[in-house]
């Protein structure tokens, strides 16, 4: 990729040449020109800029002066490597073997597909004007344009830049007006920077480990999870347990549990847009949706079929929708149950007297269902019982006493 940055301050894109994108500069992968926009001004103070019509406070930039400085770089030659760019600040080691060259890991480009319009020549250059007034720059355009072979960045400053030279530009290039963020910089070299960087990372080669930006945030829709590594032990906090467990299942469930639960905090609408999408599967739903609750029943239930079928009622309860449910069953104490309303309710309906015990039924768990649907599900688990009385609460601790 061939990137060209127009500026009045060179010196600010200078981060450009460290790093990781320094070293994909000295491995030919990525080529970088930075241009000062004033090397097209005329004038002995070299001026950039003019107060803008129709009055108002600021000063607006010159079309002449960007005109020309955007039809040099559309010109620029992209193969011979006569175009003047950047070099590396820093020699970097290039003997030490790549993950994805060890692993054997072919180049993954992404498949989006290129930013091109109706109307738009798709081999012109995408040209790029970072502005408060632009559409928000997402993870999705970068993805889309670290497939592009030139991009173009105009960075504007004071008021901004003459409309005029977008409309004359699009003749030769493709114009994305784009904005990094809802609040307002001194120029566009910052925001220059960021796209600069989330685009380019993404091109192939760049990063060692290809599969370090695609579990990103926003690859999936989502952002990352919280990360951990050594030690264990850190100031009394540990890392979590199942990170070192060496299951790999339960290890990608958590991360993905944790980046549902940091996106349904930190950015809900994300989270709403996958709902829309059916981008969530059941265990997403489940992780999303899910709370802790307390179902605590009297139930009338037979003693022999209780014992014949209390190792299956936490299997049951799984299968109806509760995680990690604790089940405490108490047989009461038949001296007090003749105020107790599922007693009251059974003498209501039958002719005879009561002849199977009364037991108090506890359940502690994780689930999405509806709370009435809860009870319900307990109910369903245990052997035989038509008769009961209870509810099922959220976050509630219960105790037996």
């Amino acid at each position: 990729m061939r990137l060209d940055i127009i500026t009045i301050f060179p010196e600010y894109l200078d981060p450009l040449r460290h790093a990781l994108l320094g070293k994909a500069i000295e491995q030919g992968i990525l080529s970088v020109g930075v241009h000062n926009l004033r090397d097209w001004a005329t004038g002995n103070h070299k001026a950039v800029d003019d107060s803008p019509f129709g009055g108002g406070p600021g000063m607006v930039m010159l079309p002449e002066v960007w005109g020309q400085a955007l039809d040099h770089v559309a010109q620029l030659p992209l193969s011979d490597g006569s175009a003047p760019q950047l070099h590396s600040a820093t020699p970097h080691r290039n003997d030490k073997a790549r993950h994805d060259d060890v692993a054997a890991v072919a180049p993954r480009p992404y498949q989006e597909e290129r930013d091109y319009r109706d109307g738009e020549d798709p081999d012109a250059p995408l040209l790029l004007v970072p502005t408060p007034a632009g559409a928000p720059f997402t993870q999705a355009d970068a993805r889309a344009w670290s497939r592009e072979e030139h991009i173009a960045i105009a960075c504007g400053r004071y008021e901004g830049i003459d409309q005029r030279v977008f409309v004359d530009a699009a003749q030769r290039y493709r114009v994305r007006e784009v904005s990094i963020g809802d609040y307002v910089l001194i120029g566009g070299e910052v925001a220059a920077l960021v796209i600069a960087e989330a685009v380019t990372r993404l091109i192939p080669g760049v990063l060692g480990n290809t599969e370090s930006h695609e579990e990103d945030s926003f690859s999936d829709g989502l952002l990352e999870g919280p990360s951990y590594t050594k030690p264990r032990q850190w100031r009394g906090l540990s890392a979590p347990e199942v990170l070192v467990s060496g299951d790999h299942g339960k290890i990608a469930r958590w991360r993905r549990d944790e980046a549902l639960r940091r996106t349904q905090q930190v950015r809900p609408e994300l989270v709403d847009k996958l709902r829309a999408e059916g981008g969530l599967d059941g265990d997403d739903l489940f992780t999303l949706d899910a709370r802790d609750v307390s179902t605590d029943i009297a139930v009338i239930m037979n003693a022999v079929a209780w014992e014949k079928s209390q190792g299956k009622v936490a299997k049951k309860l799984r299968r109806a929708g509760f995680m990690d449910a604790a089940v405490t069953v108490e047989l009461q104490d038949q001296m007090c149950v003749v105020d107790n309303a599922v007693v009251t309710q059974y003498l209501q309906a039958e002719d005879g007297p009561l002849l199977d015990p009364v037991y108090r039924v506890v359940v502690e768990g994780r689930t999405a269902l509806p709370l009435k649907d809860a009870t319900q599900a307990v109910v369903n688990a245990l052997p035989g019982v038509q008769y009961w009385y209870g509810t099922t609460t959220e976050k509630t601790a219960r105790r037996f006493g």
